[in-house]
C-alpha cells in the first residue's frame, strides 16, 4: 500500500536555504491548537500532545481505507499584542516576556482529509484518552503566497541572528509583513541536540 508522505509531494514546502529568499507557498489545510505563554513550559508541551494523538487518529482512519499517509512535522504561528509592546516585533521577540508569546501549533494535513475527519478522531481520542484539550484542536486553512524564508541551524535562542537577516532583506527588496511569523521545526527538539536543530523560518509579506 502506497503511504503519502506530504515532506516529499511538497518538498518545496518543508525545504528552505540557508540564506533569506522569496518563495511562493500553496494554500494548506492543517488540525490546530492556540495558546499562550513560554515555550519551554508545561502547557505548551499539553498542547502539543493534544495534536499529535488526534494526528495519528486521522492516519489510522485512512490507512483503513488504503489511504494511509505519514504524520507530518509539527509547525508553529508566533505572535504578540505589539500595541501592548510598541517598537518589538518578531526579531526582538526574546525581548517580550515569553509569558506573553502567542502561538497557533499546526500539523499539515493531506488534501484528502476534512474537518469532518477531525471530529471523528475527536470522538476516538476522547473515548480512550484523557485529554482535555483534545476539544479545542481546529480545523484551520492557511494560504500565505509569498514569504521571505530561510534555514535556521542551531539552537531557537540564536533565531533572532536569522531573523535579522530575513529583516534586511525585506527592507533591502522593499517588502512589508503580511502575516505572522512560522516556523516548521524539521528536526525532534525533544531527541536532536541544539546546535543540530533544523527550523524553517518563514515571514508572509506583500
Amino acid at each position: 500500500m502506497h503511504k503519502l508522505d506530504l515532506t516529499k509531494k511538497y518538498k518545496a514546502y518543508f525545504t528552505a536555504k540557508t540564506k533569506p529568499n522569496l518563495v511562493t507557498i500553496e494554500p494548506a489545510h492543517f488540525i490546530s491548537i492556540s495558546g499562550k505563554g513560554d515555550p519551554s513550559g508545561e502547557d505548551f508541551t499539553n498542547h502539543i500532545q493534544a495534536l499529535y494523538p488526534l494526528a495519528y487518529a486521522i492516519k489510522f482512519m485512512h490507512k483503513a481505507q488504503n489511504n494511509d499517509f505519514t504524520v507530518s512535522k509539527l509547525e508553529g504561528l508566533w505572535w504578540f499584542d505589539e500595541n501592548k509592546f510598541p517598537g518589538k516585533n518578531i526579531a526582538t521577540a526574546t525581548e517580550v516576556p515569553r509569558s506573553e508569546w502567542e502561538y497557533r501549533l499546526l500539523i499539515r494535513m493531506p488534501e484528502f482529509v476534512t474537518a469532518q475527519d477531525l471530529e471523528t478522531a475527536k470522538e476516538t481520542v476522547s473515548g480512550k484518552k484523557d485529554v482535555p484539550l483534545v476539544a479545542r484542536v481546529e480545523f484551520y486553512k492557511m494560504n500565505e503566497g509569498k514569504c521571505i524564508q530561510m534555514m535556521h541551524i542551531g539552537p531557537f535562542a540564536n533565531e533572532p541572528e536569522s531573523l535579522a537577516q530575513i529583516a534586511a532583506f525585506s527592507e533591502q527588496h522593499k517588502l512589508e509583513r503580511n502575516g505572522l511569523h512560522h516556523e516548521i521545526y524539521l528536526s525532534d527538539f525533544r531527541k536532536t541536540a541544539p546546535e543540530k536543530l533544523k527550523t524553517i523560518l518563514r515571514e508572509p509579506v506583500k
